[in-house]
C-alpha cells in the first residue's frame, strides 16, 4: 500500500476519543507526500452546488515514467463515501477530466490518469518507441499507481478510506476494468468493463486483416455499398431501424453483390463482397485456419460513427484516417516490432502476427477468464457491449463471458453481461442504449440488488423510445399484446 504522510503542520484530527477529525484543507494536500509521486496542484472547484478538492499528481515508478494522476474529491458532506476510478480510452494520453468533474458533481470521489504518456492523438502510439516502461505504464502500472494515488489522497483528506471502490470505463477503459480484476481484485467492490479491448492483440490483428482485405484491388468500399449491405442486413434479419436479436442473424454479403445493369455505386463488386465477408469474418489465421476472435455484427455499417469513421475512412484516398487503420498501424509499428516504417499491411496474418502478440499481449491484454479471487473477496462486475460496435466485436464480449463461465462455472452470482442492440462503439446508433450503469453497479454493491432486466435509453431520456435488456444469454422478447420481457436463449 502507497505510504501517504502529511507534513506537520496540516490541520488533522482532533485527538479525544470519539471526536471525529477534521476535513484537511485542499490546498494543505501539496504537502502529501507519496511514494515516487508528488502533488503537483491542488485547487478547490465548483461541482454544481458543492465544491470540490482537485489535486494533480505526477508519479514516477520508474526512470522512465511519467504518469499523470488527477483526483477529485467532494468536500464536506458532498461526498457520498464512495470512489470512482475512470478508465481512458484509445492508447489514453490525456487525462478525461469532464468525466471527473461529472462523477464528482454526483457526489463521487474521482480519480483518473492518462496512462503514462502525454499526446494529443489518441490513435498515435509513437511514445512507446525506445521506451517499453511507457509501454508497461499504459498496460496496467498506470491503473495501479492511479488506486494508490486515489485512496491515500482520499484518506488524507477525509481522514478515512472511501466505504466502496468502483472502476468505470468502456473501450480501452473496458480493458482497464478487466485488467483490475484480474490482476488486482482486491482494489474494487464494482468494475463496469463497457465494449472491452481485453483482448486487444487480437483487435491489432482484426484491424490489419481489415485492412488488407480493403486495400486489394477493388475491394474499397464506399457509402453507397454501405448502405447497401446495412439495408440489406436489416432486411434479412428483422428489418426496422436496427436489428434486434443479431445472434440469430447469419447475413452473407453476396446478396447485395451487384447484377447486370445495376448501378455499381450502389451495390457491391465480387472484390467488395470478399472485402465485407473478411470485416465480418476476422482474421483468419492462415497456419490453422482457426478465426480467434469474431468479426463485426452486421446492421449498422452505414451509420455516422460506424464504419466510415472506424474501418473504411471518409473517402479510398482518405482510407489511412479511419480509427481502426491508425491503432493497427501504430500498434505494429511501436507496441510490436519498434519500427516507424513497419507496414501493416504487407504483414503476414500467420507467423508474424503471432510474433507480435506474443510482444505485445502479456503487456496489453487482459483475457485472464480466472476472476476466482475477485469473486472470493465479493467483487461485482458489469460488462456491456453495444452489438453494431465498428471499433470491438461485439461478439468479442460474449467469447471472454463464455470463457470465464467454462472456467469457473455459474457466474451469476458475481458477473453478468449485456449485449445491446443498434448500439456502436460505448454509445450511439440508432437502438436505445443509454444506461446508468454505476448505479446499477451501486445497487448491486451495496444493497445486493442484483441486476436482471436492464432499460435503455436514448440521450432524450424519458422523451425518447427505450428498449430492454436482458442478461446474457437472456434476448428480449415481445409478445402478442405489444409487452416485452426477457426469454432465456442459448
Amino acid at each position: 500500500m502507497k505510504r501517504l504522510m502529511i507534513a506537520a503542520g496540516l490541520a488533522l484530527a482532533l485527538g479525544a476519543p470519539g471526536l471525529a477529525r477534521a476535513e484537511t484543507a485542499c490546498a494543505d494536500l501539496k504537502a502529501a507526500k507519496l511514494d515516487h509521486a508528488e502533488v503537483t496542484a491542488a485547487s478547490v472547484e465548483k461541482i454544481g452546488a458543492a465544491e470540490a478538492c482537485k489535486l494533480s499528481v505526477t508519479s514516477r515508478p520508474t526512470a522512465d515514467s511519467d504518469i499523470r494522476i488527477e483526483v477529485w474529491i467532494p468536500i464536506g458532506q458532498a461526498w457520498n463515501g464512495r470512489f470512482v476510478q475512470m478508465g481512458n480510452g484509445g492508447f489514453a494520453g490525456s487525462i478525461p477530466s469532464g468525466y471527473l468533474k461529472r462523477f464528482a458533481t454526483e457526489g463521487y470521489a474521482t480519480a483518473a490518469t492518462d496512462n503514462g504518456h502525454q499526446s494529443p492523438v489518441g490513435t498515435s502510439a509513437a511514445w512507446a518507441f525506445g521506451h517499453p516502461e511507457k509501454l508497461v505504464d499504459y498496460g496496467w502500472r498506470a491503473l495501479k499507481e492511479t488506486t494508490e494515488v486515489g485512496k491515500a489522497l482520499i484518506a488524507a483528506q477525509k481522514a478515512d478510506g472511501p466505504a466502496k471502490s468502483y472502476f468505470y470505463g468502456c473501450s480501452d477503459g473496458g480493458r482497464e476494468a478487466l485488467m483490475e480484476a484480474q490482476r488486482f481484485p482486491a482494489d474494487f467492490d464494482g468494475i463496469v468493463a463497457g465494449a472491452p479491448a481485453n483482448y486487444m492483440s487480437l483487435l491489432f490483428g482484426n484491424g490489419t486483416a481489415q485492412q488488407q482485405a480493403l486495400a486489394k484491388p477493388g475491394g474499397w468500399l464506399g457509402l453507397g455499398q454501405l448502405k447497401a449491405l446495412q439495408t440489406a442486413a436489416r432486411k434479412q434479419c428483422g428489418g426496422g431501424d436496427f436489428i434486434r436479436d443479431p445472434a440469430a442473424c447469419r447475413f452473407d454479403p453476396a446478396v447485395t453483390q451487384c447484377r447486370k445493369g445495376d448501378d455499381p455505386a450502389t451495390c457491391l463488386s465480387p472484390a467488395q463482397v470478399a472485402a465485407a465477408r473478411a470485416i465480418y469474418q476476422g482474421r483468419r489465421d492462415p497456419r490453422t485456419g482457426r478465426i480467434p476472435l469474431p468479426g463485426v455484427t452486421p446492421g449498422a455499417e452505414a451509420e455516422p460513427g460506424s464504419w466510415p469513421a472506424w474501418i473504411t475512412g471518409p473517402s479510398q484516398a482518405d482510407n489511412s484516417r479511419a480509427a481502426g487503420y491508425q491503432f493497427s498501424s501504430n500498434a505494429m509499428k511501436y507496441f510490436a516490432f519498434g519500427d516507424p516504417a513497419f507496414d501493416f499491411l504487407k504483414m503476414d496474418l500467420g507467423a508474424e502476427f503471432a510474433r507480435a502478440k506474443a510482444k505485445m499481449g502479456p503487456i496489453i491484454d487482459s483475457d485472464s477468464p480466472d476472476l476466482s479471487a475477485f469473486r472470493k473477496r465479493g467483487g461485482k462486475l458489469i460488462q456491456y457491449h453495444g452489438w453494431n460496435d465498428p471499433a470491438i466485436p461485439a461478439r468479442s464480449s460474449v467469447v471472454y463471458y463464455e470463457d470465464v463461465r467454462r472456467t469457473m462455472g455459474d457466474t451469476s452470482g458475481f458477473y453478468r453481461l449485456y449485449l445491446i442492440p443498434g448500439m456502436l462503439h460505448c454509445a450511439g446508433g440508432p437502438g436505445p442504449g443509454t444506461v446508468d450503469w454505476l448505479s446499477v453497479l451501486d445497487d448491486w454493491v451495496r444493497a445486493d440488488k442484483a441486476p436482471a432486466e436492464v432499460t435503455a435509453k436514448t440521450l432524450a431520456g424519458d422523451k425518447g423510445p427505450t428498449q430492454l435488456l436482458c442478461p446474457y444469454p437472456g434476448v428480449a422478447h415481445q409478445d402478442g399484446a405489444g409487452a416485452w420481457s426477457c426469454k432465456a436463449k442459448r
